[in-house]
């Protein structure tokens, strides 16, 4: 009897299921909705539902912007040195930099280079947010002042795009001396006549933001990136006041006179090169 009822069955397969491959879904953290990341990569790493721009690699974002195949890269294997034998947590940060290379696929928080950007020839400087949060240090440092010597030495335009979580903890007053290292580079370049473009992409923080991102002729933010000095979350916690809605964003930034301009990351080529003929550099 219990051998007719079996063959007579035809409710659901007690077959094993065929598991879903992985990585076929990304979930967007703006809007929540679940996305094939084919079709998100597809448009540039944005969200065709709500436009919530993802934070990308350096590479990826070189990619996009950069001529294919014209981005010439410079000091790609300049690492960071110990200085300060500093350790967290039982973890040295010689071990930390290893984890972190392997996990961003970058030697480091920055890449430079020379690239064309629609024909256009250019200085640029590409900050890597998977890289200890995009943090600054020495190497940092010397790489965008490297990339500001060669605008200046070859008269090019100099665009850096600016992702960072601020200034790195590890090397202590050493990358603190970054912000005024970069700044003057940046001053010395001013003062070629050299143009300058800063854009300013999910999260623009702490030594980065108060330091070269924001001494641009011409300031550039992605959609509802998040800029500012300390986060939101710090400043909550700290002066214990309710905040602006939309404290930090660009948007915010935009109307409060700190930013020139929010473009999409379709439209960046384009503004870039529209910006460089209307400087005439």
């Amino acid at each position: 009897m219990a051998q007719e009822q079996k063959s007579k069955w035809n409710g659901f397969s007690l077959k094993p299921r065929r598991e879903m491959p992985e990585g076929l879904w990304i979930r967007c953290p703006a809007c929540e909705h679940m996305l094939y990341k084919s079709a998100v990569e597809k448009n540039l790493n944005v969200c065709p539902q709500c436009n919530h721009h993802f934070r990308i690699s350096a590479k990826i974002r070189i990619k996009y912007l950069a001529d294919e195949g014209s981005f010439a890269e410079i000091l790609p294997n300049l690492t960071a040195e110990d200085y300060l034998k500093f350790k967290f947590r039982g973890t040295t940060y010689k071990q930390r930099l290893a984890a972190e290379q392997k996990k961003s696929n970058a030697k480091e928080a920055i890449r430079i280079g020379r690239a064309f950007i629609k024909g256009r020839a250019v200085a640029l400087a590409v900050m890597e947010p998977n890289f200890l949060m995009g943090s600054m240090g020495a190497v940092v440092g010397e790489k965008f002042c490297s990339v500001v010597d060669l605008a200046i030495d070859q008269k090019l335009p100099l665009v850096a795009v600016c992702s960072s979580g601020g200034a790195r903890m590890h090397e202590g007053v050493i990358s603190l001396g970054q912000m005024a290292k970069t700044s003057a580079a940046i001053a010395k370049f001013d003062e070629t006549g050299g143009l300058f473009i800063s854009i300013l992409t999910d999260p623009t923080t702490g030594g980065v933001t108060a330091s070269f991102a924001t001494l641009g002729d011409c300031i550039i933010a992605e959609p509802g990136a998040l800029i500012g000095f300390a986060g939101p979350r710090t400043i909550a916690e700290t002066i214990k006041v309710e905040l602006p809605e939309g404290f930090q964003t660009a948007e915010f930034m935009l109307e409060h006179g700190f930013v020139d301009m929010i473009v999409e990351r379709k439209n960046l080529r384009s503004e870039i090169a529209r910006l460089i003929d209307y400087c005439r550099k």
